[in-house]
């Protein structure tokens, strides 16, 4: 019986070409995580991969919620999130199919939390620099600008607020309303971790290289970074108006 106490969340759609392989270099890490997988009805038979390797390598390890269609992003997530917490998981991670976010950094953003003490820990593009690989310099921009300006207008002193590789301890999760996240892409990177901070959670940045893919298609879009430019007013307009949950007691 492989048991954890962590779990990396999955969101897949059309991504047959790197499942089995970024599924199985989770699994050969020394430390042992499980998997979620959380499919959006892939017509490419992504699903059917993660559930032939449940079924003859990975039963006790591999998981998966298959979805209608594509929900979104963030939908997927608080799928995960909330599949996570009553599964009794301490260490619930936000990560990509398509190697963009290498496995071997796992370990890592685990201690941050574990170790370390911290209740977010994100992979960060941007706490050392710019450390992107085989991104078109446009998108590169689009990203780290991004970013600044969230810095910009919010006063959140993260560098890569639209990290989609992050480690949360499970009060956060259990702490934030899920069902009151409102954004769907970048957006809702963005919203998760400033909606941490604004509760007083302890965040750190644990420096990473992102790669580009190298199999698949990208599901990046206009409208996503459109969502997170004028998000970050309404996050901004938070701030000020909303009244977070109080930061739990440890």
């Amino acid at each position: 019986m492989n048991e954890s106490d962590s779990i990396i969340l999955i969101p897949t759609y059309n991504e047959k070409e790197n499942i089995e392989k970024i599924i199985r270099a989770v699994f050969g890490l020394e430390k042992c995580f499980h998997v979620l997988v959380i499919d959006d009805g892939s017509p490419d038979g992504t699903a059917q991969i993660v559930r032939r390797l449940m079924e003859t390598e990975f039963a006790d390890r591999l998981f998966i919620i298959e979805r209608s269609g594509k929900l979104g992003l963030g939908t997927a997530y608080i799928t995960g999130f909330k599949w996570a917490l009553d599964h009794g998981y301490a260490y619930i991670f936000e990560m990509d199919a398509d190697f963009s976010h290498d496995p071997n950094d796992l370990p890592r953003l685990y201690a941050a939390c574990h170790d370390e003490g911290n209740d977010v820990s994100i992979g960060s593009r941007y706490v050392s620099g710019v450390n992107v690989v085989n991104w078109p310099i446009g998108r590169v921009l689009m990203s780290y600008f991004a970013s600044k300006y969230v810095r910009l207008v919010t006063g959140f002193k993260v560098h890569d607020t639209t990290a989609g590789f992050v480690c949360y301890r499970r009060r956060v999760l259990e702490t934030i309303p899920l069902d009151e996240v409102r954004f769907k892409g970048y957006g809702f990177q963005i919203e998760m971790k400033f909606t941490a901070y604004k509760i007083g959670f302890k965040i750190k940045e644990v420096p990473v290289i992102f790669v580009n893919r190298r199999e698949g298609t990208s599901k990046m879009s206009g409208g996503i970074f459109g969502e997170a430019f004028f998000g970050v007013m309404r996050l901004r307009l938070d701030g000020w108006l909303r009244k977070y949950p109080l930061l739990p007691e440890e």
